[in-house]
């Protein structure tokens, strides 16, 4: 179930660097920001900062975090830290979705088909079995 009323702890501190994040984007963020999240209702926000952590795509009201990975996340080191913020942003209630850069660039309609989908499900309460790609 979708827990409520939970507020968001931010880590202040990574104020610049999120910032820095936004102006900077990748071309892959690039692409999911500007053709499919971009101006879309509910409202989405990039680079927020959540806890410690920076999600690259935030919807407070689906709590929903998107996640473009790029050739980086796949040494182990960078998969462990992945794996235990997937884990931190999941026990605040959100559902978290990952899409490797290589699928953006490839299938941008797959991509966006796929977030047209959670966002539904998630706009009805819908719960939906973990995002393990």
């Amino acid at each position: 179930m979708m827990k409520k009323n939970v507020k968001i702890p931010v880590n202040t501190e990574l104020d610049k660097y999120a910032k820095e994040l936004r102006k900077n984007m990748t071309t892959e963020e690039k692409i999911v920001w500007y053709q499919i999240l971009k101006g879309r209702v509910p409202k989405f926000h990039r680079q927020k900062i959540i806890g410690n952590y920076i999600a690259d795509f935030y919807c407070p009201q689906l709590k929903l975090i998107i996640e473009i990975d790029g050739v980086q996340h796949y040494f182990e080191e960078t998969s462990n830290y992945d794996a235990k913020r997937t884990e931190y942003f999941e026990s605040l209630g959100f559902y978290v979705l990952r899409f490797d850069n290589s699928d953006v660039k490839k299938d941008t309609e797959e991509v966006r088909m796929i977030i047209d989908n959670v966002c539904n499900a998630r706009e009805k309460g819908v719960e939906l079995l973990p995002d393990y790609r």
